[in-house]
């Protein structure tokens, strides 16, 4: 009888939402670039276009289940969703798989899940219930000291993996994230001060010195991207012909699963293709065009997540879209900067497109969460 009194409060609870609310045109993009990423992962590597597709079909129900359950019950259980992070972060730390020298896996049978994907969302909802309950002191230094202070932990536990590349998306998707919240221009300006110098004094420190502060892989990749032609045959080898391939797709790429024999894929001189340099087989195979439909694809999405935080009810619905919007965004600008030799060579996913069902289903996550935004606009009197 209570599992039937539960099941009517919550059908009661979903009468409240409207269809016109619901961002289908959200879904269709994000649905049109998924197509896209099946595509273009299964020319990569056919062995794996399988599996995402199942990702994206799975990633699609939990998108939609999610749209249907209210933000605000999910954000009072902010602090175990804190939990729960830290546990896997953990968990990989002690129980990892080892896959090329990075322990960032967790092996559940029938796939690898990595939490570091997880962590970016529930970082999200965690920082908008946070941030909410203090929106009106969020520039006192107690405050600030803390959510600084809650978010170390995950940034330590995921850079010991190792996972530079990450480490660096979850402190610049947590540095939005309070500047969304209505972090003080004054503070923002003195950190800049700070940030900018220590940069550039840590990049002397790497380059021009014996001083180990990163690992020496990651030293070597820093050092190919600032002079590749001396790493041309080793650390700068993958990102030289990322560029290549990009560039000899011209104007309308040579054609998905194409048997060109100049091919850069065709020739295995890109490893994980599927990957990290998926954009480079997007530039190869659909050229130009294909590149640009891939970013405004993304733009849109970016863009529609942002729309929707304006219309949000409340600071935590605001911050839930701006960081969604934030995450995409971040993450599909250091991807693509480092296929085309923007930045140094680190691996990260593209939204939406590369092979991994952790990260397709945790993207599809946090569209759910939007999408619910959505369905509760901000009443105007």
């Amino acid at each position: 009888m209570k599992f039937i009194e539960f099941l009517k409060r919550k059908l009661q609870s979903l009468k409240r939402y409207h269809v016109k609310d619901f961002k289908f045109s959200l879904v269709i993009l994000v649905w049109a670039i998924s197509i896209i990423g099946i595509l273009v992962v299964g020319s990569a590597q056919e062995s794996v276009q399988s599996k995402q597709i199942g990702g994206v079909l799975l990633g699609s129900v939990i998108m939609l289940v999610i749209a249907l359950i209210d933000y605000e019950r999910v954000l009072d259980f902010y602090w175990i969703l804190y939990i729960i992070n830290l546990l896997l972060l953990v968990a990989v730390l002690f129980l990892g798989v080892k896959v090329n020298g990075a322990q960032r896996w967790l092996d559940l049978g029938f796939t690898r899940f990595q939490p570091s994907d997880l962590t970016k969302i529930l970082m999200i909802l965690f920082y908008a219930k946070l941030f909410m309950e203090r929106e009106h002191a969020i520039n006192a230094r107690k405050n600030l000291f803390m959510a600084i202070a809650l978010i170390l932990p995950s940034l330590v536990l995921i850079y010991k993996q190792p996972n530079l590349s990450n480490t660096i998306c979850l402190a610049a998707l947590f540095a939005i994230i309070l500047f969304l919240a209505g972090l003080d221009y004054r503070f923002i300006g003195t950190l800049l001060a700070i940030v900018v110098p220590v940069s550039i004094i840590f990049l002397s420190l790497v380059v021009g010195t014996d001083i180990k502060i990163i690992n020496n892989y990651q030293k070597d990749r820093i050092l190919a991207w600032l002079e590749p032609e001396e790493y041309a045959s080793s650390e700068a080898y993958q990102q030289l012909n990322s560029v290549m391939a990009i560039g000899s797709g011209q104007l309308t790429g040579k054609g998905l699963n194409n048997n060109t024999t100049t091919s850069v894929k065709n020739g295995n001189y890109l490893s994980e293709p599927q990957t990290d340099f998926i954009f480079a087989i997007i530039g190869e195979e659909l050229g130009f065009v294909g590149c640009c439909i891939v970013i405004i694809l993304l733009l849109l999405i970016v863009v529609e997540c942002i729309l929707i935080g304006l219309k949000a009810k409340d600071t935590g619905g605001k911050l839930i879209c701006g960081g969604v919007a934030a995450l995409i965004g971040v993450q599909s600008f250091i991807n693509i900067s480092v296929a085309t030799g923007i930045f140094p060579n680190t691996g990260i996913s593209l939204p939406f497109v590369s092979y991994g069902i952790t990260s397709v289903v945790c993207f599809y996550m946090g569209i759910g969460f939007v999408l619910n935004v959505g369905l509760q606009p901000k009443k105007y009197q």
